[in-house]
């Protein structure tokens, strides 16, 4: 092999085939629009009825934090609806005294801009999302451009705590009546997953690797969501020995059937008992307390050292647009902001279609705003009512591709703007227009100077993860006795490593100016530790003995 240094990565074509495609709604798409159509409408209509709709934006802080962690299951659901409320208290809260401190744009846009990036560090380190930063950053950003006083600070902060309370409890609603629904879900993820890797393998499909790893990403998201409820009930037991069931297909693709996974996942989506799968006893082990073990997640310092160039071209980008906002003389800088701030994804290439979704679906958005004003403007309750449905269809659309969603949110932007009053709708929408193409053309410029050499690092390290995590697997393997759960906390891990090393790589194969992904050895060691995989599901023992409805 050659010691030679791979050669930097150059720049690839940036792609438009596709970037425009609509893909089919998330299968939980109701679930954020009906909450947020609630938990944003309940404190709107009661400020509407007080006279005081100019107090809105404020409850719309805590309102938009029950967009967040519909997928998780409720108890860590809980837990994590609680943070986004906080930190979006915080966000608001550093936003509002800067605002009642300072009335200098530069100033403004620079604050907003450190905001942005720190959202951006934390919800990627913490994997709160969708929807991510964007919210924090719209909202942040507008509270640093209205006008406070160091006295109204407090009163405001209050109104955006009741509603974000007020979001937590919708949030949390649907518990009352499908307390194991995410788990649920994820399984049947799971299981359809391992369906369709079953499907490729038989009929030696080109996207057989692909299918392969997105089973894998599958069964690890339900582990994950299973361990993280907490407690062992029967329910829970059910649903693990249906993962097993998925994990199993996975290393016996040929021995699977397709239909009967699909048809167990189907079984998942209502109510009713889950169903029944016996295992052999060898299965006991994997339910056990070791699966717990290997669940912990790195401290919150490791995940953040490696999102330092996202964070830094994200402060700069939306500090650059803001900056050429103003100098354009745009009355809101704060759109360029918050425009550069929603286009940085794991990698220039997705930076780069992220851009074209924003324009082109903010650029539509203004031509249905035009539409739409004159009926908004007939009153405080139209305005109201308009802001509530384009809440609605921006969650029904975003799923299917960014830039539907964005259709909606721009609209309920603007509309928000007037609540203290109405406005020219002409001037609106050329300020927004304006600051869509200025924050998506600086904020990609910003993608580009702002290179992510730590990419090519973290394959390394991901690659060494795995194949560690393979050599202790097969040790074990070819050990008489392993010790109990041994094989199983090992398979585990490498399971877990091998998502990981498939998540590194598809965000670093989009960077620019890098060294080259070494995708023999990538590829040699996802296929070595799958079979390590299929084989320790061999050595335990696993096999399912039938499958019956409960």
């Amino acid at each position: 092999m050659s010691s030679a240094a791979p050669s930097p990565t150059p720049a690839r074509r940036l792609p438009l085939a596709g970037v425009l495609r609509v893909g089919r709604p998330s299968d939980i798409w109701f679930k954020p629009a009906l909450s947020v159509v609630v938990a944003v409408g309940v404190p709107n209509l009661t400020l509407l009825t007080l006279g005081r709709l100019d107090l809105a934006m404020y409850t719309m802080a805590g309102s938009l934090c029950a967009l967040y962690a519909h997928n998780l299951p409720y108890a860590a659901r809980a837990r994590a609806l609680a943070w986004v409320v906080l930190g979006m208290l915080a966000s608001v809260a550093v936003a509002l005294v800067t605002a009642s401190l300072t009335s200098s744009a530069v100033v403004l846009v620079a604050v907003g801009a450190l905001l942005a990036a720190a959202q951006k560090a934390l919800c990627d380190a913490t994997g709160i999302g969708p929807p991510g930063p964007v919210i924090f950053a719209f909202i942040s950003s507008a509270s640093l451009f209205t006008p406070q006083t160091l006295g109204q600070v407090p009163g405001h902060l209050a109104l955006a705590a009741a509603a974000g309370i007020w979001a937590w409890l919708v949030g949390m609603a649907p518990r009352l009546v499908r307390p194991h629904g995410p788990e649920r879900r994820a399984t049947a993820r799971a299981l359809n997953a391992a369906a369709a890797y079953a499907e490729t393998s038989a009929t030696a499909s080109p996207g057989h690797e692909r299918a392969r790893a997105a089973g894998a990403a599958a069964v690890h998201a339900a582990w994950q969501s299973l361990l993280a409820t907490g407690g062992r009930s029967e329910p829970r037991r059910a649903l693990e020995r249906l993962v097993v069931r998925a994990e199993i297909a996975l290393a016996a693709p040929a021995d699977t059937d397709p239909g009967r996974l699909r048809s167990w996942a189907r079984d998942l989506r209502g109510t009713g008992p889950a169903p029944s799968v016996d295992l052999a006893s060898a299965a006991d082990e994997l339910l056990g307390v070791e699966a717990e073990r290997v669940a912990g997640r790195r401290p919150l310092a490791d995940r953040l050292g490696p999102l330092l160039p996202l964070a830094l071209r994200t402060a700069l980008g939306c500090a650059l647009a803001g900056y050429v906002s103003l100098a354009l003389g745009v009355g809101r800088p704060y759109w360029a902001l918050v425009t550069a701030a929603s286009l940085y994804q794991a990698n220039i290439t997705l930076t780069w279609s992220r851009g074209v979704q924003r324009v082109v679906g903010n650029l539509v958005g203004v031509l249905l705003f035009a539409a739409v004003a004159p009926l908004a403007h007939l009153g405080p309750a139209a305005l109201v009512l308009c802001c509530l449905a384009f809440n609605f269809g921006a969650e029904a659309l975003i799923s299917r591709n960014y830039w539907l969603g964005s259709i909606c949110v721009t609209p309920m932007a603007l509309l928000i703007t007037e609540f203290t009053g109405f406005q020219r709708p002409g001037e609106l929408m050329t300020d927004r227009i304006v600051d869509t193409v200025v924050g998506a053309l600086v904020g990609f410029v910003a993608a580009v100077a702002v290179t992510n050499r730590r990419a090519g690092d973290r394959v390394e390290n991901a690659l060494e993860t795995v194949e560690r995590a393979c050599e202790h697997a097969a040790r074990l393997i070819a050990a008489e006795r392993p010790g109990p759960g041994a094989l199983e906390a090992a398979r585990r891990q490498l399971a877990a490593a091998l998502v990981e090393l498939r998540a590194t790589v598809d965000a670093a194969a989009g960077e620019w100016w890098q060294r080259a992904v070494p995708e023999e050895r990538v590829l040699l060691a996802e296929r070595t530790g799958h079979r390590t995989l299929a084989t320790a599901v061999r050595r335990q023992g696993l096999h399912v003995l039938e499958g019956t409805r409960a």
